[in-house]
């Protein structure tokens, strides 16, 4: 069974110990621009509150993430970013949600 995605929230700054909340588990997340409404990147998770917490640099973001033009944006623009999430059942089903998405729009593929 697929979610449904939860209401866009305020991407948290590590720096002032906000806190992350996504699925521990398998799913999807889009970020986009609060200020432009502009989409800016989406992917998918086996863990997805792991995989989120890659989006930001080290040593405020953990490993997993080789593109550093990602995260270097988001953190530039962190005060705007905004994000949702869709818990899945599987990675696969999280594949699905995943290529439903409009991709023209975003800044960034996957």
């Amino acid at each position: 069974m697929i979610g449904s995605w939860t209401d866009w929230r305020r991407f948290p700054d590590p720096r002032c110990g906000e806190l992350l909340t996504a699925p521990f588990g398998p799913g999807v997340y889009d970020l986009r621009r609060r200020d432009t409404l502009q989409p800016v990147l989406f992917g998918i998770g086996s863990n997805v509150c792991a995989r989120m917490a890659s989006l930001l640099p080290e040593p405020l973001g953990c490993k997993g993430r080789n593109n550093s033009s990602k995260r270097a944006f988001v953190l530039e623009h962190l005060g705007v970013i905004e994000y949702r999430t869709m818990a899945c059942e599987t990675r696969a089903q999280a594949g699905e949600v995943e290529r439903a998405l409009p991709r023209q729009d975003y800044l960034f593929g996957t």
